[in-house]
């Protein structure tokens, strides 16, 4: 008997039955908020990158006709257009490509900002010291 109550007194400070409020408590919610949120952001980076480089060829494929045409070596007729949004050719999914790529690139300014506020704060923080 003696042997089950140190068991169960064992168990109950490793539960952490008695709480210290000097240590951080979490939260399974917010752990499952951020699991979730994690897994959302992979998601639409995924199908960001998949729009951009596979959806319809995409976009480099597109590249090398557009400058041959930009500079009037070929014609749009050459790559298989023949009017939007129907026969489109090598052009075929640009719309998508080039929305992936306004989207990302987006992303990567918003991220640069923060990023360069961070270090300005944490250099400002360094320099009061």
């Amino acid at each position: 008997m003696r042997r089950l109550k140190s068991l169960a007194s064992f168990c109950a400070r490793w539960i952490g039955e008695d709480d210290d409020s000097s240590r951080p408590i979490y939260d399974p919610v917010h752990l499952a908020a951020v699991l979730v949120g994690s897994l959302a952001a992979l998601g639409a980076l995924y199908w960001l990158l998949w729009t951009l480089l596979v959806y319809d060829g995409g976009l480099f494929s597109k590249v090398l006709p557009f400058f041959h045409v930009l500079i009037g070596s070929k014609t749009l007729a050459d790559y298989g257009y023949y009017g939007s949004p129907y026969q489109m050719g090598a052009f075929r999914g640009w719309m998508g490509n080039l929305g992936a790529l306004i989207i990302l690139v987006g992303i990567i300014i918003v991220l640069y900002r923060g990023y360069q506020e961070a270090a300005g704060k944490a250099k400002e923080d360094r320099e009061s010291r």
